[in-house]
């Protein structure tokens, strides 16, 4: 613990310095990086309307339950612009326009918005894709907004980012692996650029969570207990459909990963177990007492999740989604 940082703003003043001299490994340059239109039909080309048909025809392999997850995982994306909102209204980063944390913000909500403008156009030319409803249940998330638990706390929201950056990352990564058996080499390439971002934005969010372990450990590790009590809640847990009640779309989706096995109960536990373990939390120490307890709570945490996960019967199919137009299948 540095005797001079007693509180969350200046343990963040204290890390901007380290933040500012690793953005060049923790962002990739608008010139280095991917943008959407290079794995899609381009449109100025007499080529064109030959590839979308290709597109197509590739698109009608794709099973219900794996077309309902890709469009409910590019919902999620698409409400970025509340987890931009929900970023500058936490404590301690709201301050001038060109510091450390402000930059790195920005940078990362441009990264994570080409993810949803690729996913958009791919269910746009896939033709399988009731493009209002899927539009509606956008609007509507962005519009209902979401409580992640985090207050307005830096080291909450930290552990919310860790978490939530290491799930997409699991679920974008499987979709693509089942596109891929279905014979969807775009997609699979796709989700596999999607899940790279998040992948790397997983380890910065981590990398932050880590710094502050160093300096602020009691502190850090009762904000790992209250997020794990509270449970994380993935951003689109408001998700619907037009006439459906709020969050009630969203447990569909989740039931169609489950059955995908592209997100799961154990994957959450794995999740938790992962970052323990890159945390090094069962040998921390110079923790206060209160500290000591959430440090072992946490710790004991995996093993109760994996007894409540293994109770858990696999969702059957029964809903059907307004999203997915199945005309002309």
């Amino acid at each position: 613990m540095i005797a001079t940082v007693t509180s969350r703003a200046e343990v963040l003043q204290h890390l901007e310095s380290f933040l500012k001299e690793n953005m060049g490994s923790f962002l990739k340059s608008v010139e280095a990086s991917w943008q959407p239109t290079d794995f899609l039909p381009d449109s100025s080309l007499d080529t064109f309307f030959d590839e979308v048909k290709l597109l197509r025809e590739r698109a009608k392999e794709l099973s219900y339950d794996l077309l309902a997850v890709l469009i409910g995982d590019t919902i999620t994306e698409e409400a970025l612009p509340n987890y931009e909102a929900w970023f500058h209204q936490l404590d301690d980063l709201k301050r001038d326009h060109n510091n450390g944390w402000a930059q790195w913000i920005r940078g990362w909500t441009a990264e994570e918005n080409r993810h949803g403008d690729l996913l958009n156009r791919y269910l746009y030319l896939s033709g399988r894709v009731n493009m209002r409803e899927f539009e509606a249940s956008t609007q509507h998330l962005i519009a209902d907004g979401f409580d992640l638990g985090t207050a307005h706390d830096p080291y909450r929201a930290f552990i919310y980012t860790s978490y939530q950056e290491m799930a997409t990352n699991i679920s974008h990564r499987r979709v693509g692996q089942l596109a891929r058996k279905a014979g969807d080499e775009q997609l699979s390439k796709i989700c596999g650029m999607i899940a790279g971002d998040e992948t790397r934005h997983a380890r910065v969010y981590k990398t932050f969570v880590e710094k502050i372990f160093e300096v602020d450990p009691s502190e850090m590790m009762l904000a790992f207990e209250d997020m794990m009590r509270k449970k994380i809640v993935m951003p689109a847990h408001y998700m619907r459909e037009l006439g459906v009640e709020m969050g009630k779309t969203f447990g569909h989706f989740t039931d169609a990963a489950q059955r995908l096995g592209v997100y799961t109960s154990q994957d959450y536990t794995d999740i938790l177990e992962s970052l323990i373990q890159d945390w090094k939390i069962e040998q921390m120490t110079g923790l206060n007492s209160a500290a000591e307890k959430a440090r072992e709570y946490v710790v004991a945490l995996p093993n109760r999740l994996r007894r409540v996960a293994d109770r858990m019967p696999v969702p059957k199919l029964e809903y059907k989604f307004k999203w997915i137009d199945e005309v002309g299948r």
